[in-house]
């Protein structure tokens, strides 16, 4: 029984791994998955039976990159599990959702599979990160997934910056462009402004006269020096910057003490501590690390 809850454990932490770590890397944690799944826990799941994850926005596949890859699905098999998780009726992907349709391509029926107890929330982050290191999105949807990101694992902006390898003033000046009108969010999204134009459209407080210079800019072909000498105007109000709110350090040894110990994202703030688990499983890890025995 031991020996299963170990197994449990280990399977457990992939996740917990990834949102705690300093750097966010899909790839990393999915071969870890794979690497410390034992091979009598990898099967074969029919394919009619795999759906997408439903928090997953609809993608385009290059469709000769899947022909490339179901030759070579058909010469040497599929190279790697897919990781899904059990649904009512069948499973959703996690991860490998290309390798399942490459699969399909090839003619096969069947594909081998890690099912993995993933909650909804989890879905949500790993579909958001999956989307920002793996697809090619716009600045509108880059900027989304950030402040999906932050708000779903409550991350400053600094802290999501080191995870995913950016400078702080990238984060914020994409985040900036969610302050535009829907209008011209649109006018980024298809193209019809650049981010240097929406950026300086994106420090100006009037929505009125943001949607006026947008329109001026497709109109007269405007570059983004000529919309910088014009909003240097004192027609235009700038937004107030948004203070920056520093986090204690006070206990930051407590917490990297903490982390080690227990093997999790630890938090003090305001006389609490906040100890994360992903999983039942996980939990009861923690439980027994502190030598707590509940009912």
């Amino acid at each position: 029984m031991k020996e299963e809850n170990n197994k449990r454990r280990a399977l457990g932490m992939g996740l917990e791994q990834l949102f705690n770590s300093e750097m966010l890397d899909l790839d990393q944690v999915e071969e870890k998955i794979v690497e410390e799944t034992p091979k009598d826990e990898i099967v074969e799941v029919d394919l009619s039976e795999l759906m997408s994850n439903p928090y997953q926005p609809r993608k385009v596949f290059d469709e000769d990159a899947l022909k490339e890859l179901s030759e070579s699905i058909k010469e040497h098999g599929v190279f790697q599990p897919i990781i899904v998780k059990k649904s009512v009726k069948g499973y959703n992907i996690i991860a490998g959702e290309r390798r399942a349709k490459a699969s399909k391509l090839a003619g096969l029926t069947k594909v081998p599979a890690i099912i993995r107890d993933f909650t909804d929330e989890e879905m949500m982050q790993v579909a958001l990160l999956e989307n920002l290191q793996r697809e090619n999105l716009s600045a509108i949807e880059e900027a989304k997934a950030y402040k999906s990101i932050i708000e779903s694992l409550r991350l400053t902006q600094e802290d999501l910056a080191k995870k995913l390898g950016k400078s702080r003033s990238h984060i914020t000046n994409m985040l900036g462009l969610l302050r535009l009108p829907l209008s011209v969010q649109d006018m980024v999204l298809y193209n019809k402004i650049s981010m240097g134009h929406a950026r300086v459209l994106s420090k100006l407080e009037s929505h009125d006269q943001i949607e006026e210079l947008a329109n001026k800019v497709v109109s007269e072909n405007l570059s983004v020096r000529d919309l910088e000498k014009l909003t240097e105007s004192t027609d235009f109000v700038r937004s107030a910057p948004v203070a920056k709110t520093k986090k204690s350090k006070e206990y930051k040894y407590v917490e990297d003490a903490m982390k080690e110990k227990l093997g999790t994202k630890v938090a003090i703030s305001g006389n609490k501590i906040k100890i994360s688990f992903v999983t039942k499983e996980d939990l009861n890890r923690i439980l027994e690390i502190l030598d707590i025995e509940v009912e």
